[in-house]
């Protein structure tokens, strides 16, 4: 059993961790520490001790796992004190604000023989699931070109703004989902180009990216924005016998909005509207179109990793390298901002 405890008792806490956790029989929470109890929005859990004490929360012995759902401007501070305590610690992305907090935090955490790993849920998506084993069947041939899109219709968010914080950028709150996808299929990138925009002019919002990473001739772009009244595809994939078109993403953030949850037995699954459409070329010439089942994601999966990291001695699916050349990404691009 992997016992653990949370700092913070937001959205972060109640609606991408808490719903999936307390599905695993492997894991029980047994403290969630909240500065201002006062502002507690969501329903408390039974058998889950609520404190305003951090001390409480740190120095108890039966909880060997502590998981950081604050604002990025706190995880430095809370992942020292969580690792100065001897307990693993899973930090909510983006994972630090800085490539040199993110190294000083991974040596600290090797230095105590203690894990310490970004919460990248978004790797287990469904539409990334879906695309790997589209790619990996080989219909498309060899790969050119992949295309991300994380769109939004939301003009009043960038419009609203009246100054600049790298730290709370779109490229760091939204590239970290798409730019970790990236990375923890196809590694470290031979070269990076980096379109980062404020459309409404200087000093006002990061609204919009398109990164693209290549891997010899094979490109993969990472395109966001907050101006798109018809989103693009979700992915789309190109090989040199075919093509892979995921319209809709991973509806799991849908159902959780609408407090949907992962005990019911249809949660985050794509029907058969959902599903995307790979068009290829045999080797008789004759050009097939058909609809993929998509494959479930599963946000959870990120707990099955670190129970198995810390209780079985697994290594980590989600390595200090990969989260450090990411954070290292999204410095660079919000240098590079237009």
């Amino acid at each position: 059993m992997l016992t653990i405890g949370y700092i913070g008792n937001g959205k972060s806490t109640n609606r991408y961790h808490l719903p999936f956790v307390l599905q695993r029989e492997n894991i029980t929470v047994k403290t969630i520490y909240r500065r201002n109890p006062d502002r507690d929005n969501w329903d408390k859990i039974a058998g889950v001790n609520y404190t305003s004490d951090l001390d409480e929360l740190l120095n108890d012995n039966d909880i060997q796992l502590i998981v950081i759902c604050t604002k990025h401007d706190s995880h430095y501070e809370y992942a020292k004190k969580v690792l100065e305590h001897n307990k693993h610690c899973l930090v909510e992305k983006p994972f630090m604000e800085t490539s040199e907090q993110a190294k000083e935090i991974f040596a600290l955490a090797k230095e105590k023989g203690l894990l310490v790993q970004a919460y990248q849920n978004r790797r287990f998506d469904s539409d990334f699931l879906t695309v790997q084993k589209v790619i990996e069947e080989g219909k498309l041939g060899d790969l050119l070109e992949v295309e991300m899109h994380y769109d939004y219709y939301r003009p009043e968010v960038p419009e609203s703004a009246t100054s600049f914080d790298p730290a709370e950028s779109y490229l760091y709150g939204h590239g970290c989902h798409t730019l970790d996808q990236v990375i923890s299929y196809f590694g470290k990138p031979d070269h990076v180009h980096y379109d980062v925009r404020q459309l409404l002019g200087q000093g006002r919002m990061n609204d919009y990216f398109d990164l693209d990473l290549y891997y010899g001739r094979l490109k993969v772009s990472v395109k966001s924005s907050y101006f798109r009244l018809k989103e693009r595809p979700s992915f789309v994939v190109y090989g040199n016998k075919g093509s892979f078109v995921k319209q809709t993403k991973d509806r799991q953030e849908e159902h959780l909005k609408l407090f949907y949850m992962p005990d019911k037995q249809d949660f985050g699954v794509d029907t058969l509207d959902h599903y995307g459409v790979l068009t290829y070329i045999d080797e008789d010439g004759t050009v097939h179109e058909e609809k993929v089942k998509s494959v479930d994601g599963d946000y959870g999966r990120v707990y099955d990793d670190v129970y198995e990291a810390i209780v079985n001695g697994k290594e980590k699916t989600i390595t200090d390298e990969q989260t450090v050349l990411q954070m290292e990404m999204l410095e660079t691009g919000v240098k590079n901002l237009k």
